[in-house]
């Protein structure tokens, strides 16, 4: 009876690790406990939104596209034209001062009057290029915070599956010093012995493959966060999303889709072309430039000859009307509006797919969390003390416990991608 006693113990101690609860031991070698890694996912917007590469690069071109806003402003600069002519290499300019010197004197200024609207059509196009590279920047927003959010997701899920992996790798070696007591009175066969070792060993490799996809997986969020020399810090803290709804109807939908920051962009950039498109038809009101001078030259009496002139100066359309620049222009917004077409397709496509991979994961999530897993642990615990009482073999044990981590890690698995498709669900929406 006590024989019995000491292996039940040794066995439920064992036990308690593949159930809700995992050990201080497994905690230990992963570094999982509470400490300054510790990260939950507002900290991690947080920290992503200071100091993600992409971000910060998105936020660089608005600055690009409000200074070329400013110079698509401002209206052409004078010329000024300083001169001296009539001069003469053999009988110099005299002496005297500057005033009196043989020389011709000019001083010009020069304008150039633009017309048909050219300055204000720039400044248009530029500043629907300023709109398009303000959505680009909330495009990168969208897009980059589901990759977070899946990243960070992707960090749960491997800590949960290192977890369960060390916990299954240490039930196995006290399985095994348990059956050790057991073989040493005769009541199992040392093949039993054997093939538990097998199994631990089998254990431990996943263990380790899980350290390493941990590993990985605080690279990849590290990077996201800008603190790459701390990846092996990071511990996501946050329990898995709950389930809920996320249904919309299709007005609901429609109005989603006109608010996703790529289609507005793709909007912006079609306003864009079609002011550059005018702009290029604009090219056919002629500019003027515009000269004024005064001439300064002294007569040999040494009286000042002073003159005054004027200047226009059009251009003579000779050789082409801008026909080309017209034709490219016609072009590039057609492509612009082209590209709008694609964009409006693509996040439709994007909405239906995530919506229904989002009720995807929903179902078998549910089917899990409806009594899956709680079975599967009934049937494991059933299998372990009717071993350790005699009454079944380890074949039933090794099948309970191998359905039972199946389960598990299903259960992890399918809570990971719940929690990414309902933040595909939410990025799709333009959220």
């Amino acid at each position: 009876m006590g024989r019995f006693l000491l292996i039940s113990l040794s066995l439920a101690t064992g036990l308690a690790a593949v159930y809700p609860g995992a050990s201080a031991w497994a905690q230990a070698s992963t570094g999982l406990q509470a400490g300054s890694g510790d990260l939950s996912l507002k900290g991690a917007e947080k920290l992503w939104l200071e100091k993600n590469r992409e971000l910060q690069q998105a936020r660089i071109a608005v600055k690009a596209a409000e200074a070329d806003r400013v110079t698509a402003n401002e209206a052409p600069n004078p010329q000024l034209t300083l001169s001296s002519t009539s001069l003469n290499p053999r009988t110099g300019i005299g002496g005297g001062s500057l005033r009196e010197k043989r020389a011709d004197s000019v001083i010009r200024i020069d304008q150039q009057i633009e017309r048909g609207g050219k300055r204000e059509l720039r400044t248009k196009t530029a500043g629907a290029l300023v709109q398009a590279a303000r959505e680009d920047l909330q495009e990168s927003l969208r897009q980059g915070r589901m990759q977070l959010v899946s990243a960070y997701w992707d960090l749960r899920q491997a800590q949960e599956r290192l977890s369960l992996a060390q916990d299954t790798a240490e039930l196995y070696h006290r399985t095994i010093r348990a059956t050790e007591l057991r073989l040493k009175v005769g009541d199992v066969a040392a093949a039993d012995l054997a093939r538990l070792k097998v199994e631990a060993a089998r254990a431990d490799n996943d263990a380790r493959g899980a350290v390493s996809d941990l590993a990985q997986a605080q690279s990849a969020l590290a990077y996201q966060l800008g603190r790459e020399i701390r990846a092996a810090d990071l511990v996501a803290t946050d329990p898995w999303p709950a389930l809920n709804g996320g249904e919309a109807s299709p007005t609901a939908q429609s109005q989603a889709l006109d608010q996703r920051p790529d289609v507005r962009a793709a909007q912006a950039r079609v306003e864009a072309a079609e002011h550059a498109r005018d702009l290029a038809r604009a090219n056919r009101s002629r500019d003027i430039s515009v000269g004024v001078q005064f001439e300064h030259f002294p007569e040999p009496d040494q009286s000042a000859n002073n003159t005054y002139g004027v200047s226009v100066s059009v251009p003579l359309f000779l050789r082409h009307s801008y026909e080309g620049e017209i034709a490219r222009a016609e072009a590039d917004l057609e492509q612009a509006r082209e590209a709008l077409d694609q964009v409006r397709g693509q996040a439709q496509t994007d909405l239906a797919q995530a919506a229904s991979q989002l009720a995807s994961a929903r179902e078998r999530r549910q089917r899990l969390e409806g009594g899956l897993l709680q079975d599967a642990e009934r049937a494991a615990k059933a299998a372990e003390f009717a071993y350790t009482k005699g009454a079944s073999s380890l074949v039933d044990l090794l099948d309970a416990r191998r359905t039972l981590k199946a389960v598990q890690l299903d259960g992890v698995g399918l809570r990971a991608d719940y929690a990414k498709a309902l933040a595909a669900w939410e990025a799709a929406q333009g959220k």
